[in-house]
């Protein structure tokens, strides 16, 4: 049994979660947000046995596409304004970040 977290954006969220259920893959969405972009993600969490992880990696896999947005940089507020670039730029969004961890133990009530 594994635990498969997946990160994705909220773009790409009801798409998988509609996949995840037509696929029998149970799962708990989480709101989230991100770091660099500060825009909304979904986490996923699915428990799956064993022979399914590479099934549900694939199925993350093709529906979580990178693309390229522009985004406009946050002002800097405090600290080094040097590295500030004051007009959007083209940066590269989606796709997923996945990490598996075993599971020691599960139960289901």
């Amino acid at each position: 049994m594994k635990m498969v977290i997946a990160i994705v954006q909220d773009h790409d969220s009801q798409r998988l979660s509609d996949r995840l259920s037509k696929n029998n893959y149970r799962n708990t969405k989480l709101a989230s947000t991100g770091g660099f972009l500060r825009a909304g993600n979904t986490t996923f969490l699915c428990g799956v046995a064993d022979d399914r992880v590479d099934e549900l990696l694939r199925l993350i896999d093709d529906t979580c596409g990178n693309r390229e947005q522009t985004v406009s940089p946050v002002t800097p507020m405090g600290g080094n304004a040097d590295s500030y670039i004051p007009y959007p730029v083209e940066v590269e969004v989606g796709g997923a970040t996945v990490f598996v961890l075993p599971i020691e133990h599960f139960e289901r009530f």
